[in-house]
């Protein structure tokens, strides 16, 4: 992680002001699983304080084992008076679907490329590309993800880089071409700049 540091702070000088503000690089990860896959789901437009409340109902729901078919046990019906939408509730029994069926096999995604792990996520209902760059970034560990999608990450660059709107994928790519191979590290970055303790 050192190299991915010395690289992204001599590639960019605003980069390397929010890593001297921000301080050591301390991301932490998930396991690659369907359970991760799963409460990206519930996760999604929700207040982080929210989201725990209704994936902790479901993890109960299911007697705190998060399975494929353990979720297809559960009626729809049951799942939204957990507290998920209607919406999430056909993403997260897709999944279950995908993944009990062999469409969606998880001990492969380690061994897939970046834009393969994307190809096979987004065949999901409810699974965009913002989710599979989150799963890239946190489940699998890949250290070049640049999540474009991701409003946090548009507006931490338009703060740091004093910019009048969020930039367009498009920008983001240009921006972003000294970090590689290190965008996954930048991007984490760019999340902490945005905290109120952060001070930029």
């Amino acid at each position: 992680m050192k190299e991915a540091i010395v690289h992204l702070r001599r590639s960019d000088p605003v980069l390397r002001a929010i890593i001297d503000q921000v301080g050591p690089y301390r991301i932490q990860f998930r396991d690659p699983d369907f359970e991760t896959l799963v409460k990206s789901i519930v996760f999604q437009q929700l207040s982080g304080r929210v989201a725990s409340v209704i994936f902790g109902r479901v993890s109960a729901a299911v007697g705190g084992k998060l399975t494929p078919q353990n979720i297809l046990k559960l009626r729809p019906a049951r799942m939204r008076s957990l507290g998920l939408s209607g919406q999430k509730t056909a993403y997260i029994r897709d999944l279950a679907r995908h993944t009990r069926d062999g469409r969606v096999v998880f001990e492969e995604l380690p061994d897939l490329p970046d834009d393969r792990v994307i190809e096979r996520l987004t065949q999901v209902k409810g699974i965009g590309v913002w989710t599979a760059h989150m799963f890239l970034i946190f489940a699998l560990q890949r250290p070049n993800v640049l999540p474009t999608g991701d409003l946090g990450i548009r507006n931490a660059i338009r703060k740091a880089y004093s910019m009048e709107q969020p930039p367009q994928p498009e920008e983001m790519e240009t921006l972003a071409a000294p970090w590689h191979p290190y965008c996954t590290v930048a991007s984490w970055y760019l999340w902490r700049s945005l905290e109120p303790n952060a001070n930029l």
